[in-house]
């Protein structure tokens, strides 16, 4: 055998089948050999530690557009750099259409954006906000084709929702073109609806976000969401799945064989609603803002049967970063937010804490297997959006992106040793026992003890066809 580049000794391997105490052997980017007593050029002593696929960070806005003034927190350098750090190797953003404008120019502007500034390799999921003829018909089944295998449609926010008609045709392309379809599930009049007679009852508090985003609203999109996949006979995902009630439509579909699948994030698991109140429903609740909000206790508790029943496919941060204080009021405090929940800006920072809120609050509460982690955070996410068996295992002849973890390290998650570029965290102060403690992209470490180390070195990965479609 020719020289191994180098051999990762005395780690427990951890895949989504099994765990097992072995050797692996790296050369030229790929692992080319698991076994005992392997030797190489260099070599890492993984003894005590933790040996599972690098995370494959399925949802994640990173220096995306918006529509109100508002500026994300996070490039592709500071957001690839923050994700290695929490032990990912691969994130899917999302090169959004902004409407008015080809989808095939915005995709070209956002590889500008992503060149030559990445930590980790990473891949695009398209949004489509604007289906024209010429979007419909030409540009996304292009797109498809040259491997952008995803995209998202939104049924709410003004400028991005999709009416019935619109999904139905966009869903319709899915289905010809063999794409797999991500879907936001919130009822856009609903919403609207709630938010108007809140503001009306001058109840414009952070807080009322999660009001005004009411659960049902989220369970009647997911339905019909669900009911337009059925008539099409298309494969969705229902991304950031919050509680109960979209999670019972979801296990009604997968009991009539409909290949629905659903996806949920931290914030539903560490977060709930009265996290939205800040101090004494101040507009400290501002940083707890994202859509879906976090729900009730009896929303947590569903969603952990969820992600152990297998209910949820994958587990994603939703990482979409504004800071605080943004400069010149493009962060969430900023004074027209301050007159109304509806202008805060949506979303919060996760890429980082990601692994470690679930591994602290599952792996090592008991509450799922090693393997299961792996599966919800690596092996599935690469089954399902095109990137399997190259990435989300550890197999001979997969790239060598490996995360080593130490099970028993105990700290709080604290803003001032994050790498994002948020001014804060939602989740200050956790305590996280499980931590990663090198991650390695291609055999190279990008990122040691929560530093990220090494230059830009990621990859554009263009993806295959989802397994959802079989």
């Amino acid at each position: 055998m020719t020289a191994l580049d180098l051999v990762i000794t005395g780690g427990t391997v951890v895949t989504a089948a099994d765990s097992y105490v072995a050797d692996i052997g790296i050369r030229d980017g790929k692992i080319v050999a698991i076994g005992q007593d392997l030797q190489g050029d260099d070599r890492i002593d993984a003894t005590g530690l933790m040996v599972m696929p690098g995370g494959i960070d399925a949802h994640v806005h990173l220096d995306q557009p918006t529509s109100d003034g508002t500026v994300m927190a996070d490039d592709f350098a500071s957001g690839t750099r923050s994700a290695a750090a929490g032990g990912n190797t691969t994130v899917l953003p999302f090169a959004m259409q902004v409407k008015g404008r080809s989808l095939r120019d915005c995709v070209q502007e956002y590889h500008q954006k992503a060149d030559g500034k990445c930590h980790t390799d990473v891949s695009f999921h398209l949004v489509v906000t604007d289906p024209t003829p010429q979007v419909m018909g030409q540009e996304l089944p292009a797109l498809v084709r040259d491997g952008y295998t995803s995209f998202k449609v939104f049924m709410t926010y003004d400028d991005l929702v999709l009416d019935d008609r619109e999904l139905l045709e966009v869903f319709d392309v899915a289905r010809r073109e063999k794409a797999l379809v991500m879907v936001h599930a919130e009822g856009h009049d609903a919403i609207k609806f709630l938010t108007r007679k809140l503001e009306d009852e001058g109840k414009t508090a952070p807080f009322y976000h999660g009001q005004a985003h009411a659960q049902i609203a989220e369970r009647e999109a997911t339905h019909r969401a669900i009911s337009h996949a059925q008539l099409i006979d298309v494969p969705i995902v229902i991304v950031h799945v919050s509680g109960r009630e979209p999670m019972e439509q979801i296990q009604w579909a997968r009991a009539r064989g409909l290949k629905v699948h659903a996806e949920t994030c931290p914030q539903y698991i560490a977060l709930t609603a009265d996290d939205l109140q800040g101090l004494n429903m101040d507009f400290n609740g501002a940083k707890y803002v994202c859509s879906p909000p976090p729900r009730d206790a009896d929303s947590q508790a569903a969603i952990w049967q969820g992600l152990r029943d297998g209910t949820f496919d994958i587990f994603s941060s939703d990482h979409c970063p504004f800071r605080f204080d943004g400069p010149a009021d493009t962060g969430k405090n900023n004074p027209r937010a301050r007159t109304s929940f509806k202008w805060v800006p949506n979303g919060i920072p996760g890429v980082e804490t990601r692994l470690p809120i679930l591994f602290s609050e599952g792996v090592s509460k008991g509450r799922i297997t090693p393997e299961r982690f792996v599966a919800l955070t690596a092996t599935n996410p690469a089954r399902l959006y095109g990137l399997y068996p190259r990435k989300g295992t550890i197999a001979i002849g997969g790239d060598a992106d490996l995360t080593l973890w130490d099970p028993n390290l105990t700290r709080p998650i604290q803003q001032q040793g994050l790498n994002h570029g948020c001014d804060y965290t939602p989740y200050e102060g956790m305590q996280i026992t499980g931590w990663p403690v090198r991650t390695l992209l291609g055999g190279r470490t990008i990122a040691q003890d929560g530093v990220p180390v090494g230059d830009a070195g990621g990859s554009y990965l263009s993806r295959g066809t989802s397994q959802a479609y079989g």
